[in-house]
């Protein structure tokens, strides 16, 4: 079974994060800077939320406020959804799909390890498909 932790291993474990005091607009600088649709936001050592690119489309953009003027705990998602680096990969995209969430925060022991999209999830089971059909082709035609 693939487990979270072949996606960090993969991609990387950098954690990308933002201060809860940070303008709207700083976050978003980052995350084009980054690459990312979303940040960690940190009080401290402290898990305070998850800002992304649809906090800022629903909740800056949509209600006509300013992203200069808006500090990133207001626009927020404070319940973020976790998983360990031992969780497979299945149930990590069924966490997604039903919590209707793009991105999980990975915690090991009380400690922020990764953050995997829901574009990792996907990619890493669609190379895994892949990689078992060809091992299929290859058995089936006799080459293996």
């Amino acid at each position: 079974m693939k487990t979270v932790k072949q996606i960090l291993d993969k991609k990387g474990y950098q954690i990308h994060s933002v201060a809860p005091d940070s303008s709207v607009y700083e976050a978003l600088q980052k995350m084009a800077e980054k690459g990312i649709g979303a940040l960690i936001v940190l009080d401290g050592e402290d898990l305070a939320g998850i800002v992304s690119e649809r906090d800022y489309a629903r909740k800056i953009v949509l209600l006509g406020q300013r992203s200069a003027d808006t500090p990133v705990k207001e626009i927020m998602t404070k319940n973020v959804i976790c998983v360990s680096s031992n969780h497979g990969l299945e149930a990590s995209l069924s966490i997604m799909s039903d919590k209707r969430v793009r991105h999980l925060v990975v915690r090991d022991d009380d400690r922020i390890t990764g953050v995997i999209s829901i574009g990792d999830v996907v990619k890493a089971i669609i190379d895994d498909q892949q990689f078992t059909i060809e091992q299929l082709h290859t058995y089936i035609s006799g080459r293996g």
